[in-house]
């Protein structure tokens, strides 16, 4: 009997080594080629499979097999991030401007009221900068991060709504940026491609409420005192 995974429609549909090889070979771009065997990836994830496997299950088996093999070299820490990186991307909306209007616009589940994750002020800015904001964002720039890096943002620093998380990476920076500089769309974008590129980056305190309703003024004094990659 042939092995099934479920896709994202719901449907079943055979599981294919060649499928599987082929999308981790595309995301070892960069990667050091002496090193990186999607080939030995995909082998080791097939083996950990079950019938009826869903596919972000098997993106997690993928990523979590091929971080294990980050003691060998630490591009495939790079490459289990790029996998997790991939399903996010799948499974949330490419348009910063249309993640913010989400993030403004939630309604709390248990107390059915407006319950906003961004500003009203924040939200005016984006809104109308909207096009030079969503078009000056760089979402390969999520592929830099190494898989406890993205682990970490994906647990503490990205914006959830209703349990799953809605933010990718790069609109966590672009809404950081703004959340700092406001008005001055210039500097939110100079400090967007620092952070995206791994310049700097600010504190917790930052980095998670930036944007938000409730940011006090210790959060915006903090945001002058980035902290340096090392």
């Amino acid at each position: 009997m042939t092995m099934q995974v479920v896709n994202r429609e719901g449907e079943r549909e055979d599981v294919r080594f060649d499928a599987i090889h082929d999308k981790l070979k595309t995301l070892t771009y960069g990667l050091d080629p002496n090193w990186i065997d999607p080939g030995h990836v995909t082998k080791l994830t097939i083996e950990g499979l079950y019938d009826g496997v869903t596919t972000r299950e098997l993106d997690q088996l993928a990523a979590e097999t091929a971080a294990s093999l980050a003691s060998q070299h630490p591009d495939y820490s790079r490459l289990a991030a790029r996998i997790c990186v991939d399903d996010l991307h799948r499974s949330t909306k490419t348009v910063f401007s249309e993640v913010i209007t989400d993030l403004r616009e939630y309604i709390d589940p248990e107390s059915g009221k407006h319950a906003p994750l961004i500003s009203e002020e924040v939200y005016s800015i984006i809104m109308a900068n909207a096009e030079v904001l969503d078009n000056h964002i760089d979402y390969t720039r999520d592929h830099n991060y190494d898989y406890f890096g993205f682990k970490t943002l994906e647990r503490s620093y990205l914006l959830r709504l209703y349990g799953e998380i809605a933010e990718r990476p790069q609109h966590m920076l672009m809404r950081v940026a703004v959340g700092i500089h406001h008005s001055n769309i210039t500097k939110a974008l100079e400090t967007y491609d620092l952070m995206s590129q791994g310049y700097f980056t600010h504190a917790t305190p930052t980095l998670f409420n930036s944007g938000n309703p409730n940011t006090s003024d210790v959060i915006v004094f903090l945001t002058h005192h980035a902290r340096r990659f090392t």
